[in-house]
């Protein structure tokens, strides 16, 4: 076999004058292979066959460039590997061997001119609050000794690279909505525009080119913020190639290994202080002498400033049930008593739910993402209780209710009975006109002097309600008295009989 050695001697002896001939004989080559080295000014060996028998092949070659076609035009997924075109190929009458038709396909395939070019991009630079991208991915954690699948909302500076992330258990509109809040706080304001892919939280339609029919809601936190949102291309995440960069960069630095956690709330301060820890330590990519912390606080003057985060909530229409309950997302809240029955709003919010019923809130729970749960809140049942109080022993709402220690200790020391139960619903009764702290306020000064009774605790009550004084009267200066009385009871003597008098002095 040829090497690149021994055309490195051909090419040096025949500089040194030595003859086509001489060198073929001494190096026991052709002279032919001699000359085409030598005129072609090649260094290393190729060898190219000019044609290729197909035996069993060459009656088929049109039968497999028509399959291969009509495979290139199949969506994706739908498409042949080259097994699944040579058993097409046998189909037809082909018995030749399968490595002949994988050749085939590859040569022929170099041979066809390439339908599209191969993809080439222009650097991109933004000015200092021209725009951010945003984006999610999905990583793991540990939560609280269970390994759980999280939702990152990443954003990220478009001109000073400043990373931000926050993790949610979904990725709702209503998660959306707070990513943006609590950027704004981290950031101290956000860019004159937003990059984003066509998710469907934020896009309804997509038209032709860059036109979008925005969801109104997401459109309206846009007009809140000022950011005007810009929507790539389908298909083309390297249009906001930015923040696509910071998933992998950030989860190899963030999520490797899982982190170990109690709670999000946990998790999300700590991915806070290290995407600071990041920026002040790593390099601006276009400003190698400064940092992406640097770079980020000559940014922030640049920022659009908003006072007030977007009131971000996703609001649906449900019914409330007779023992005051809603169902939402799959697990039940309770409302106040006055909504059981009737058509209420739930606003649901990325932390919490707030319950609406003719425009009165009616409840407001921390919101849960598990299933079958039920959430109660004990004073969303008070005014049933009151027409109710044998409901205080086996209520479900109050079963497992934490009442504040003076409450609790007024309970305990009223007993057990139809009449302690009585009594003590009375106390809870006054919840409702006087607040919780106030009751506790009032059990507490009753427990102090010794009877807890419900008649004293509201007795307590009744005397701090505020009385208001009535408006003093200015009296005329004719009805003054010149002379005002004395108060000496020594006068009353004179009016007593004599004797009574010697009586009493004796």
């Amino acid at each position: 076999m040829l090497t690149v050695e021994t055309i490195a001697r051909v090419r040096r002896e025949h500089a040194k004058g030595k003859s086509v001939r001489a060198i073929a004989r001494s190096l026991k080559l052709s002279r032919e292979t001699v000359s085409k080295y030598l005129r072609s000014g090649e260094t290393a060996p190729r060898y190219e066959r000019q044609v290729q028998p197909y035996p069993q092949l060459a009656a088929f070659q049109k039968d497999l460039e028509r399959l291969v076609e009509e495979n290139d035009r199949q969506p994706a997924r739908d498409r042949l590997d080259y097994l699944g075109i040579f058993k097409r190929l046998q189909a037809v009458g082909y018995q030749g061997g399968y490595d002949a038709v994988r050749r085939y396909i590859r040569r022929w395939k170099q041979r066809q001119p390439a339908v599209t070019p191969a993809q080439a991009f222009v650097p991109l630079t933004f000015a200092p609050g021209e725009a951010y991208q945003f984006d999610w991915a999905e990583d793991w954690i540990v939560l609280d000794g269970v390994t759980t699948k999280v939702q990152v909302a990443h954003i990220r500076l478009c001109h000073s690279r400043m990373p931000f992330v926050q993790v949610y258990p979904r990725q709702t509109q209503e998660m959306v909505f707070d990513a943006h809040a609590r950027a704004l706080a981290f950031y101290g304001g956000l860019c004159e525009r937003g990059i984003y892919d066509n998710m469907k939280t934020a896009v309804e339609t997509v038209f032709v080119g860059k036109d979008r029919q925005f969801n109104r809601r997401f459109a309206q936190m846009c007009s809140h913020y000022l950011v005007e949102p810009v929507a790539c291309s389908p298909g083309a995440g390297w249009e906001k190639g930015q923040v696509e960069n910071q998933v992998g960069t950030l989860r190899q630095r963030l999520f490797t290994p899982r982190p170990r956690v109690t709670t999000l709330d946990e998790l999300n301060a700590w991915l806070r202080s290290e995407v600071v820890t990041w920026a002040q330590g790593a390099l601006h990519p276009e400003r190698r002498d400064l940092t992406v912390w640097e770079v980020f606080q000559a940014e922030r003057s640049a920022l659009i400033a908003i006072t007030e985060p977007f009131d971000g909530f996703q609001e649906t229409t449900v019914s409330a049930s007779k023992t005051c309950l809603i169902r939402f997302d799959r697990n039940r809240y309770s409302v106040a008593a006055a909504a059981a029955g009737k058509p209420v709003q739930v606003r649901a919010y990325a932390d919490r739910i707030v319950v609406w019923c003719n425009g009165q809130r009616v409840g407001e729970h921390r919101r849960v993402f598990g299933r079958d749960a039920t959430i109660y809140n004990p004073l969303h049942y008070l005014p049933i209780l009151a027409r109710k109080p044998g409901a205080l022993r086996n209520g479900a709402p109050f079963r497992e209710w934490e009442l504040p220690p003076a409450l609790a200790r007024v309970r305990t020391r009223l007993g057990r009975s139809h009449d302690a139960d009585r009594q003590f619903v009375a106390i809870l009764g006054a919840i409702l006109t006087d607040g919780l702290d106030a009751v506790e306020t009032a059990c507490h000064e009753a427990l102090k002097d010794g009877p807890c009774g419900c008649d004293v605790i509201l007795n307590i009550l009744a005397r701090r309600h505020d009385v208001t004084q009535p408006t003093p009267v200015e009296v005329p200066a004719a009805l003054r008295l010149r002379i005002e009385p004395a108060a000496d009871c020594a006068r009353y003597d004179g009016l007593r009989p004599a004797q009574e008098v010697g009586h009493g002095a004796g």
